[in-house]
């Protein structure tokens, strides 16, 4: 996902992470902790499913400034301004709903900070029109238009899947998709990569 770094880059552009502290909601199994920690000087990853968030906890038992918790985007178990850069990767996909974790991140998020929100562009790249026609009744201009409501600046960004052979393609198009869009998907594409909109949505509060 995303070789070349097109988010990262464009995330750094807006608002560097070097000695800051970086929350990343929803982190799953940590993948993204290790990139942070690199740079910040504290990362937090908060994960509403306790057995992910042990897996991301032993991701990073080996780095001293990385911290896992189980909490949810709705209450998010961190201090008042407390936190430079929020980074939350499909964790809002729909917009409409996600109105108490926003609410949360005003609270936690210092002046001079900024969050960062990334989720699908259905509207145009290989993987967007496979997402359309999984989640037909899926209304990308009210999702832009809850965004932009609450202040987010949109940048359309386009990143690729690479994958070594059409048997990892596959399992991630099962993982994605119900079985049976999965399968015609796979018979309409062909080599081992992806194009794949994105829509990287920032607010500097």
């Amino acid at each position: 996902m995303d070789p070349d770094g097109v988010l990262p880059a464009a995330m750094r552009a807006i608002r560097p992470w070097t000695g800051a502290t970086v929350l990343d909601i929803g982190c799953g199994t940590g993948y993204h902790l290790p990139f942070f920690a690199a740079e910040a000087a504290r990362v937090v990853g908060v994960e509403p499913h306790a057995g992910l968030a042990a897996a991301a906890a032993r991701r990073t038992r080996d780095a001293a400034n990385v911290t896992v918790r189980v909490g949810s985007a709705q209450a998010l178990p961190l201090p008042d301004a407390s936190v430079d850069v929020v980074h939350a990767r499909w964790a809002y996909f729909f917009g409409p709903g996600c109105e108490p974790g926003l609410a949360e991140l005003d609270r936690v998020v210092r002046r001079g900070g900024a969050i960062f929100i990334i989720d699908n562009d259905a509207t145009r790249s290989t993987f967007g029109r496979w997402f359309r026609r999984g989640l037909p009744k899926y209304d990308p201009d009210a999702v832009e238009r809850f965004w932009t409501r609450r202040g987010f600046a949109r940048e359309p960004l386009t990143i690729r899947w690479r994958f070594d052979d059409r048997r990892d393609l596959a399992a991630v198009l099962r993982i994605e998709f119900p079985p049976d869009l999965a399968a015609e998907v796979l018979a309409e594409h062909e080599g081992l990569e992806v194009d794949y909109a994105v829509n990287l949505w920032w607010r500097c509060p």
